[in-house]
């Protein structure tokens, strides 16, 4: 590095390590300068940061440096100087540097120097605790020192100094001071921290607590406002206001003046206030003294501005943590976990008061945040909160618990479904434009409710789910007997996961028979569960809850796999052209994969495709008609079968079946049982069978349990059955021993 390169602020000053200074200040030289102390042990970085500051004037006065590159060193230079300035001080040791930094404040009482921590181990940063106890007026990690922001930190820290030695006379006011900036440091919330300041102020200049504290943010379109945080005297109806709705609009136009300038602005009669430092740059501070300040005045206020900007940091950035945590990014609003900590402290306090927990849902949200956009979709949302917030009453919690869910906290009477359905009577308008919502509902009553927030919350999504189940913009109460629906079909979901990964679960095969010459032609796979005890469970009940849970498409494909293996062996002992029909659910068939996991369990086992059949049911041959069309072509381009499994139960279009690529009817056991039932007979079952004869599929009947029936199914022309008759369900071992026995 020479003095022929231009230093931009994106110049790292202590990258080039061949720089050369010479004419350091010694001690006993001209006393007219600002004495800056290096402590470090490498002289590069001496080097480096002389260089960068060299023929730098701050106020008409040069820099003149002291190097030490030990602490002995340090101690020695601090022992026969006076009146140094500013300490740049590298800590590569956190504690060794700190212990330096104690024996100048502690030992030497050298309070006025301002000392300027620097590390490039980003690892070793002071605490709080340790910035306040030694007074460190900045920590910087050296990469970040660029020649413009080191120039910036020791300006300040020197205008600082300055400022410290120039009040030295009024002891009384520096003493205030920095009594003010311990008690602001143990300070916790922005709120408190904002309203010690205003209280400080006015106690440092010794007028009445007149003044507001105000912190600038952005709004949603892109503009800058400002924001009461604290206030007093004529000000203290403005806290959590916009300082735009004051009737003096010259206010708010000094404050962004003093923040655009970042500078502090004083009248004859008001001071504005700028607080220094990136994180703390958007607060400013303005007070009515009612007469000019003093010079002494002037330079305590720079002072304290000054030394409380780093606890203002430090309080901005543990108040931004404490928001995200708490609080809705987008609308300000209490999340879920704000919410359930108010229900907990409503729970224990007010138990006997009545209230109630609603959760708001907006139906098809998502299909709007499509259509419109997620910007629109955001401004909606600030829509609902406003509209929730405003018009629901006062004394009530409004808070954001989800994408598109709200969550609403108050008395019976506030919090009820009309009320809150009423609030989507009318469109909301979003940018011109009129949207229609709807919302579904589901509430607790706390009175009824026993448990903690958590729980609360939990029973209020049970009842939104049962009423978004039911019908939308609708409303559910919960009740007991549904937390207990749920909680068994939670227990039953990981009892039913628990069962797959431990191989309690086992495919069954029910021989399927040609009813002429009573011959096997084919089995049906189907999924039992069997406890560790010995009892089963029916498929009734543990077949949606796979369903519900996801577990079926594991689960499906798990005895996909199963029944193409068996398909293979059956085929190797000479049944060549014996087919196994394999169940499907909607949840597997809606799958994005389901068509490639058909395949590789093909392609993996060998089974030969035209001896696999799938069941799909009526109502789901019905659904989505184009979609299934293109699919169930696609399933029979791979060479499997396909079978309609309880028909006659649903509401079936002829003209949409004669599109389908289906190979099979199966007439509903129900349908079997009305066969010998004098009263309603087979005419059902007679025109299933003979609308599988016109549209040339074959039919199976379920559910044949006696001779009579097979007899009239046929007397009627049916070529299939399936039933306790022929054979009852048996494992694969059993079904290969029954195989052999029925060979003409």
């Amino acid at each position: 590095m020479s003095k022929s390169v231009s230093h931009s602020e994106d110049d790292l000053v202590f990258l080039d390590k061949t720089v050369r200074v010479s004419g350091d200040y010694k001690s006993g030289a001209n006393k007219d300068v600002w004495q800056v102390m290096i402590i470090g042990a490498d002289a590069d970085v001496h080097t480096a940061t002389a260089f960068a500051l060299n023929n730098v004037e701050i106020q008409n006065r040069p820099l003149a440096f002291l190097h030490a590159y030990t602490a002995q060193q340090a101690q020695e230079i601090l022992a026969q100087e006076a009146q140094i300035a500013v300490i740049l001080l590298d800590v590569d040791q956190q504690d060794e540097g700190l212990q330096l930094v104690h024996y100048i404040r502690d030992v030497l009482h050298r309070a006025e120097v301002r000392i300027i921590l620097r590390t490039d181990q980003p690892g070793y940063t002071p605490g709080i605790d340790a910035i306040q106890q030694f007074d460190i007026n900045d920590y910087k990690s050296k990469s970040e020192l660029t020649q413009i922001k080191l120039f910036t930190v020791v300006t300040a820290a020197i205008r600082s100094y300055e400022q410290i030695c120039t009040i030295n006379s009024s002891s009384s006011g520096l003493d205030m001071i920095l009594r003010a900036s311990t008690e602001l440091m143990a300070l916790q919330s922005l709120e408190e921290f904002a309203t010690g300041v205003v209280t400080q102020i006015a106690r440092l200049l010794d007028v009445p607590p007149d003044g507001l504290f105000c912190v600038q943010e952005q709004l949603h379109n892109q503009e800058n406002a400002l924001f009461v945080v604290a206030a007093a005297g004529r000000f203290g109806d403005l806290i959590n206001h916009p300082l735009s709705s004051i009737e003096d609009a010259s206010i708010d136009r000094t404050l962004t003046r003093a923040l655009k300038e970042r500078r502090n602005i004083y009248g004859r009669e008001f001071s504005a206030l700028h607080f220094t430092g990136n994180a703390s740059s958007n607060f400013a501070a303005f007070f009515r003294t009612g007469r000019p300040l003093t010079e002494i005045e002037l330079r305590l206020l720079e002072v304290f501005c000054s030394n409380i900007s780093v606890g203002l940091s430090n309080i901005t950035l543990v108040t931004r943590l404490h928001n995200f945590a708490f609080y809705d990014s987008l609308t300000k609003l209490p999340n879920r976990t704000r919410l359930k900590e108010i229900i907990d402290d409503s729970l224990s306090s007010s138990k006997d008061l009545p209230s109630t927990l609603a959760l708001i849902d907006i139906d098809h949200f998502a299909e709007t945040n499509d259509t419109l956009g997620h910007q629109f979709g955001d401004l909606l949302l600030l829509s609902v909160a406003t509209r929730l917030q405003s018009r629901l009453g006062d004394h009530l919690i409004v808070a954001r618990v989800g994408g598109d869910t709200f969550g609403v906290l108050g008395d019976d009477i506030q919090v009820n479904p009309a009320a809150i359905l009423a609030q989507f009577e009318r469109p909301f308008s979003i940018d011109g434009q009129d949207v229609q919502l709807s919302a579904t509902v589901g509430l607790v009553r706390l009175s009824e409710h026993d448990g903690r927030g958590v729980e609360a919350l939990k029973n209020a999504h049970i009842a939104l789910k049962r009423a978004k189940f039911q019908q939308r913009t609708g409303h559910l109460y919960f009740s007991r007997n549904m937390g207990i629906d749920i909680r068994e079909r939670v227990n039953m979901m990981h009892a039913l996961r628990t069962a797959f990964e431990e191989k309690q679960l086992s495919v069954v095969y029910q021989p399927q028979i040609d009813m002429l010459t009573r011959q096997p032609v084919g089995a049906e796979a189907l999924l039992r569960w069997t406890t560790a005890d010995g009892s089963m469970i029916s498929p009734n009940r543990f077949i949606p809850i796979a369903e519900y849970s996801g577990l079926i498409i594991e689960l499906g494909e798990w005895v996909l796999r199963q029944a193409c293996q068996e398909l293979v062996r059956i085929h190797r002992l000479g049944f060549t052209d014996f087919m196994i029909s394999v169940n499907v659910s909607q949840v597997q068939f809606r799958h994005p994969h389901f068509l490639s996991m058909l395949r590789n369990a093909l392609h993996d086992t060998q089974a030969p495709p035209h001896c696999i059949e799938l069941e799909i049911t009526e109502s789901m041959a019905m659904d989505e008609p184009d979609a299934l069309i293109k699919l169930l072509d696609q399933i029979t381009a791979t060479g499997v079968s396909i079978a309609i499994d309880d028909f006659g139960t649903g509401f079936s279009s002829l003209s949409h079946l004669q599109k389908l690529s289906v190979d099979r009817l199966k007439i509903d056991r129900a349908f079997v049982t009305e066969i010998t039932d004098s009263s309603r007979g087979s005419s059902i079952a007679e025109m299933i069978i003979q609308l599988g004869r016109n549209l040339e599929l074959d039919v199976i009947a379920e559910g044949v349990e006696d001779e009579r029936q097979a007899a009239i199914l046929t007397e009627l022309g049916c070529p299939l059955g399936q039933g306790y008759l022929f054979a009852r369900p048996m494992n694969a071992d059993a079904l290969h021993s029954w195989l052999v026995t029925q060979k003409p």
